[in-house]
C-alpha cells in the first residue's frame, strides 16, 4: 500500500508540475521583461533552486542603460550591495562565535573601548546584528572614514531602548566588520574568503574584484560604475565594508543559499555548524513583535517584500539597494535570487512589487504544497 500511495503521489506531483511549469515560467519572463520595458531595470538574472538542484536560471536584458551595452549573462558579476550583510558579515560574526572567539552577548564596549563611558554599555553584538542597537547612520569623514564611524557611534545619543527599537542602519554592520578585524587580525574580506567563498566554490565572490569584463553596471549620481561599489560609504571605507561592497554572481550566491538550506554544508564541506545556521535564522522580535529579524537576516519587517505570498513564515532573506535580493524558505526547500541592473531608485514600491511577485511565482512553481508533501512522506509502517 505504501509503495502504491507513493507512486500515486509522485504521478500527482509530476502532473501538477508539467501543467503549471510552462505557464509560470512564462510568468517570470513576462514579469522581468515588463520591468525592463518600464525602465525599472536594464536587465538581470533570476535563479531559483533548492538545496540539491537549480530549477530555473535565466538572464534578461543588458548590463547597463547604454545603447550598445552587452547582454546580461548568467555569469555576469553584480554589486550585491546590502546582501553583503548576510553573505559576508553575519556569517563571519557567527563563525567567530562558533569558534569561541567572541560571543553574541559580548557588550560592544568590550571590542570598542572607544565607547567606554559614552552610555553604550547595554549594546550587545547581537543588537548590531538585529539593528536594535539604538544607533543611527551618520556621515563619515572622507579622510578618516572608519575612525569617524566609530567616534560618531560612540558620541551619538541612543534612540530608544536597546533591544526594543528596530532601526535599519548600515552603521551597525560597519562596526561589525571592524569587530571581525579586531577579533582576527584580518579584514572581513580575507576572513570571508577563507571561511566561505573558497570552501564553497564561489570564485566570483569578493570585495574589490579584479576586472573580468563581466560586471553589471550600477548608477551613482551621474556616474555608471563597473566593478566599483555603488555605496558611497563603502567607497569611503576603501571598498571593504560590513554593510556593502561585495560582488558576486547568481550562481555563486546559489551555492551560499544551498549551504544555508543544508544546515551549513555543501558538497561535503562544512563551513558552519547546524546550530549556527539555526541561531542565525531564529526569530528575534522588536517593536512589540511587529518586526521579526534573524541575526542579519530579515524575516518579517518593512523590508520583507521578497517573501511574496507563497513562502512560509519562517522563510528569510535580504535586499540590496543595487537591485539585488535573496529569499530562502526551509519549509519548501526553495530559494529565489534576483540580481538586476537597477535604473529607477525612487520607485521603491514598484521594485518591491517586482521582488514580491517573483517570489510568489517561484513558490507557485517550485514549492511543493504541504498536503502533497505529507502524502509523499506517508508511511503505513
Amino acid at each position: 500500500m505504501t509503495l502504491f500511495r507513493s507512486f500515486i503521489c509522485t504521478v500527482l506531483l509530476l502532473a501538477l508540475a508539467s501543467t503549471c511549469y510552462a505557464a509560470e515560467q512564462a510568468g517570470i519572463d513576462a514579469l522581468v521583461n515588463d520591468a525592463i520595458s518600464r525602465n525599472l531595470i536594464a536587465g538581470g538574472v533570476v535563479l531559483i533552486g533548492s538545496r540539491d538542484k537549480i530549477f530555473f536560471e535565466k538572464a534578461y536584458g543588458r548590463i547597463s542603460p547604454l545603447p550598445d551595452a552587452p547582454a546580461v549573462t548568467v555569469d555576469t558579476i553584480f554589486d550585491i550591495a546590502s546582501l553583503t550583510k548576510v553573505t559576508a558579515t553575519t556569517p563571519a560574526i557567527l563563525k567567530l562565535a562558533e569558534e569561541g572567539r567572541l560571543s553574541l552577548l559580548d557588550p560592544v564596549v568590550k571590542w570598542f573601548p572607544e565607547f567606554a563611558g559614552r552610555g553604550k554599555d547595554a549594546i550587545l553584538v547581537m543588537n548590531l546584528l538585529t539593528h536594535t542597537s539604538g544607533l543611527d547612520d551618520i556621515p563619515l569623514s572622507s579622510d578618516r572614514a572608519l575612525q569617524s564611524a566609530i567616534e560618531g557611534a560612540a558620541q551619538q545619543k541612543l534612540k530608544g531602548a536597546v533591544g526594543n527599537r528596530f532601526r535599519y542602519a548600515d552603521l551597525n554592520f560597519i562596526l561589525l566588520a571592524e569587530l571581525v578585524r579586531r577579533a582576527t587580525g584580518a579584514g572581513l574580506d580575507l576572513y570571508a574568503q577563507a571561511s566561505f567563498y573558497r570552501p564553497l566554490g564561489m570564485p566570483d565572490t569578493s570585495f574589490k574584484p579584479p576586472n573580468t569584463g563581466r560586471f553589471c553596471a550600477t548608477l551613482s549620481d551621474d556616474r555608471i560604475l563597473f566593478g566599483e561599489a555603488q555605496d558611497y560609504l563603502c567607497r569611503q571605507l576603501g571598498g571593504v565594508a560590513g554593510h556593502a561592497g561585495l560582488f558576486s554572481t547568481a550562481g555563486n550566491l546559489a551555492r551560499f543559499c544551498r549551504m544555508m538550506l543544508a544546515g551549513g554544508t555543501l558538497d561535503g564541506r562544512r563551513v558552519l555548524a547546524q546550530r549556527t545556521v539555526d541561531q542565525m535564522t531564529a526569530p528575534y522580535f522588536s517593536r512589540g513583535g511587529d518586526v521579526v529579524r534573524g541575526l542579519g537576516w530579515d524575516i518579517s519587517s518593512p523590508f520583507s517584500s521578497p517573501r511574496g505570498l507563497g513562502f512560509s513564515k519562517v522563510s528569510f532573506g535580504h535586499t540590496g539597494y543595487s537591485g539585488s535580493s535573496i529569499w530562502i524558505d526551509p519549509v519548501s526547500d526553495t530559494f529565489v535570487i534576483l540580481l538586476t541592473a537597477r535604473l529607477e531608485y525612487k520607485k521603491v514600491h514598484e521594485f518591491s512589487r517586482l521582488r514580491g511577485e517573483l517570489s510568489t511565482l517561484a513558490s507557485q512553481l517550485f514549492a511543493i504544497p504541504p498536503e502533497l508533501r505529507e502524502m509523499a512522506s506517508y508511511n503505513d509502517d
